[in-house]
């Protein structure tokens, strides 16, 4: 259910916000997300070419995305809706150096804003915490110029996602608290294209993400069975 019209649920955003703290720790909740980043920075980057663009990354959390965005030379805009998570990310800035332009604001406002106003959208394990993500896939096509992209990251429906994003790793091997993910809420890739076809997008290229348990490696390959990343163009 949506909150007071905004389509956020309040348990996901309070489930992120008590770990915010944690968010820049490599070796903390957050350490996938660390050594996955690098994996979809330079995915993105060969297809955009960061460098002079404008990017807003939605559902930016502490800025891990965003942050490395900038580094490579994007005029980045983040968005969230936890303060923690925000002021976390914002502070993070003083260290690194980058420069970012975080907001809390949903995709939905943003994209009544300043609709077609950038290259590239960034959406990142976003719309399985989402009460409607084909909202949020409409305002990110919103958001995109013409001829821009948009990529989303989620996790796949399916028995194999099941036993390795939720038993695997959030019970056995630890990689992430236990309840972070909800099966009921992952997409498989076909529903997702078929929604961001509804909000005129065009596919253009699907990736997915692999985690080898013996040597502890992420990598970007064709299986797309548990996480995935589709790239779209408007």
């Amino acid at each position: 259910m949506k909150n007071d019209g905004i389509n956020a649920d309040p348990m996901e955003l309070e489930k992120f916000s008590q770990l915010a703290h944690h968010w820049w720790d490599p070796n903390s909740e957050f350490k996938p997300l660390h050594e996955i980043n690098p994996l979809r920075l330079n995915y993105i980057d060969e297809i955009v070419g960061l460098n002079g663009k404008t990017v807003v990354d939605v559902g930016c959390g502490g800025g891990i995305l965003s942050e490395s965005m900038a580094a490579r030379g994007a005029k980045v805009t983040g968005i969230d809706l936890s303060d923690k998570a925000l002021k976390v990310a914002k502070l993070h800035l003083l260290e690194s150096g980058h420069q970012v332009d975080y907001r809390k604001i949903t995709v939905e406002a943003l994209a009544t804003e300043l609709p077609q106003h950038y290259d590239a959208v960034t959406c990142m394990e976003m719309l399985e915490h989402v009460p409607d993500p084909a909202s949020v896939i409409q305002s990110c096509a919103n958001l995109v110029k013409r001829g821009g992209w948009v990529f989303f990251s989620t996790l796949n429906r399916n028995p194999k996602a099941y036993l390795y994003a939720i038993i695997g790793a959030e019970y056995v091997l630890r990689l992430l608290p236990r309840g972070t993910h909800e099966y009921a809420k992952f997409i498989k890739p076909s529903e997702l294209a078929h929604m961001a076809r509804a909000a005129g997008l065009m596919e253009s290229g699907i990736i997915g993400m692999t985690y080898n348990p013996i040597t502890k490696v992420y990598a970007l390959e064709p299986d797309t069975s548990v996480n995935y990343i589709i790239a779209f163009q408007a």
